[in-house]
């Protein structure tokens, strides 16, 4: 599993791990959010999906990063948020183990942000999309406050 972030580069998991490690070593007082949300987009060669991952130093700013990964065209809305959340929680997953295997525990929020709002086509997926990530055991934020995955994920998905 790879990683790019903006200020690192290309980071494998546990280099993920080890960043978040140290940004939260900077200020451990702080409150913290770990949020992942995956966004998509498709073309006729491929649907590309980019998963977030955003460490937020509650009122303090934060810092993020992405995983890109793409698959043949699906055209189906509920496939695809289906997929969307699939990946955010497969991601969250495997963050919790390394950070586990590597004997790291800070206190932080975990949520999942579904790119489902609503308004629009998507808020008929709504209920099953929040009982994925509920029933999987973290919290789910749908839009606007899904800023995970409507904002950060989304600019890397063109």
């Amino acid at each position: 599993m790879r990683f790019y972030s903006p200020s690192q580069g290309q980071l494998t998991l546990e280099e993920l791990v080890e960043a978040l490690a140290s940004f939260v070593a900077e200020q451990p007082e702080a409150k913290y959010k770990l949020i992942i949300g995956t966004d998509s987009h498709t073309n006729s060669e491929s649907t590309h999906f980019v998963t977030a991952i955003v460490v937020h130093r509650v009122g303090k700013g934060g810092r993020f990063f992405v995983r890109h990964q793409h698959q043949r065209p699906i055209t189906s809305l509920r496939q695809k948020l289906i997929l969307e959340t699939s990946l955010s929680l497969e991601t969250i997953s495997q963050l919790q183990e390394e950070l586990l295997a590597q004997h790291l525990f800070f206190d932080c929020d975990l949520e999942v942000h579904v790119d489902a709002g609503r308004r629009g086509a998507t808020r008929e997926l709504i209920r099953d999309l929040v009982g994925m990530v509920i029933t999987s055991g973290f919290t789910a934020k749908v839009k606007p406050d899904a800023f995970a995955a409507s904002s950060v994920a989304d600019r890397f998905t063109k």
